[in-house]
């Protein structure tokens, strides 16, 4: 077995999709810290399963529908494919394990169930679309499992969750085509979930901001009440000041000595215009390739489009991620996209 053929089997490339979900979820917790790297890892690890155990799975079909694939050319044997895919399985757990403790393996253990039921049992029936969505939802809540905020990340997961069914509903299509109809209502998907990712930013509040909104709008002035009111909220984790997570600005000690409320609207409006942005690039990569099916529902563009699917991801993480007040990191997920297209002419993500 060549190297080579191992990242044929895993689709290597279409991993870059992955380590937002871990970030859109941490951010929208709070929970960014250096174990989000870990719980990435873990999270890459359990998708290379799940393309290993998808290929094992459909061995058979693949010979007469995708003999090119490496398990049908013999590139690789089936026993190694399932070998390979039970390994990563192991290892993200592990990673999971060792980056999150307890709390990520109660996320991590039911993700590799959810990729492995849908591998072997979900696909080829009509849950396979939710059960693939619930596998990306899962994901995006592993990157929230280091906080006890664990449900401020459900809006991303369902984000995250709901563009995946679109590309799982397409995907059934890679070999026979398309109806225009499906490319319709997943293009009408996709404008919405764009539409609500890049609208809804406002009513999203970083933990400075609810800070802010918490001092500005505390108990009135009455003396020593009003001196306890403003020591309390005083941040208390380092002196001076603190860092907001990763892009969300630095909160002087803070609001108390008068505050800066300009400064924290330039913050907030640089946080909803990148997330717009992003939000935009995610809608006309994956909207452009959905509406080329309806044009042609033809199996090249429904491939295609699956594949922009893929690739356009980390845009949608981006933003979700800026939106939750990271605006750097959602730009660092983002710049994945790119780079992931371009990989994808190399190596099929599909």
């Amino acid at each position: 077995m060549r190297f080579r053929d191992l990242i044929s089997l895993v689709r290597a490339p279409a991993a870059l999709s992955v380590p937002g979900d871990v970030v859109a979820g941490a951010g929208a917790a709070g929970a960014l810290s250096p174990s989000t790297a870990g719980l990435a890892g873990a999270s890459v690890c359990l998708y290379w399963a799940g393309m290993a155990a998808n290929d094992w799975a459909d061995r058979e079909l693949d010979a007469v529908e995708r003999p090119e694939r490496p398990i049908p050319s013999g590139r690789i044997s089936p026993r190694a494919a399932f070998g390979i895919a039970a390994g990563l399985t192991g290892a993200g757990l592990a990673l999971a394990g060792a980056a999150g403790g307890r709390r990520a393996l109660a996320v991590a253990g039911p993700l590799a169930a959810a990729v492995w039921a849908y591998d072997l049992k979900l696909k080829n029936t009509a849950a396979g679309p939710a059960g693939m969505a619930v596998c990306r939802g899962l994901d995006v809540m592993l990157g929230a499992s280091g906080s006890a905020r664990m449900a401020r990340a459900v809006p991303s997961a369902l984000a995250v969750a709901l563009h995946t069914y679109t590309v799982t509903a397409l995907s059934r299509r890679e070999v026979s085509g398309a109806e225009p109809r499906l490319a319709a209502v997943t293009l009408a998907t996709t404008a919405a979930l764009t539409g609500a990712v890049a609208t809804t930013g406002h009513l999203w509040k970083t933990a400075s901001e609810r800070r802010a909104h918490a001092l500005h709008s505390g108990p009135p002035s009455d003396g020593a009440g009003e001196g306890a009111g403003r020591r309390s909220a005083q941040p208390t984790s380092h002196r001076g000041g603190r860092w907001d997570g990763l892009g969300g600005g630095r909160v002087e000690g803070a609001f108390g000595r008068g505050g800066d409320e300009r400064a924290d609207k330039r913050r907030r409006a640089w946080r909803l215009a990148a997330t717009a942005v992003m939000a935009a690039g995610y809608a006309v990569k994956y909207g452009r390739a959905q509406a080329a099916v309806i044009g042609d529902p033809a199996a090249p563009r429904v491939r295609a489009a699956v594949g922009a699917g893929i690739t356009s991801l980390p845009s949608l993480q981006g933003a979700l991620a800026a939106r939750s007040g990271a605006p750097f990191v959602g730009m660092a997920v983002a710049a994945a996209a790119p780079l992931a297209g371009a990989l994808a002419r190399k190596v099929s993500p599909t």
